[in-house]
């Protein structure tokens, strides 16, 4: 049994596009199991460290100091 050229390159499309479609790959986006933490220590420590420098430059600045 003899099949035709457009018959055997259309069932080869057909198997290669079924071929091509099953290796898909599949992303998933998940949220995360614990919530998300933000750790703010940064922002109180600055605020020392502004108010010791304010201190301190004030102590210098006295001329008695010395």
């Amino acid at each position: 049994m003899k099949y035709s050229s457009t018959y055997l390159v259309s069932i080869s499309t057909i198997m290669a596009s079924l071929w091509l479609s099953a290796c898909t790959p599949t992303v998933k986006i998940e949220p995360p199991d614990k919530p998300i933490v933000i750790n703010l220590n940064v922002k109180i420590e600055h605020e020392i460290r502004i108010k010791v420098e304010k201190e301190l430059n004030n102590l210098l600045e006295n001329d008695q100091l010395f």
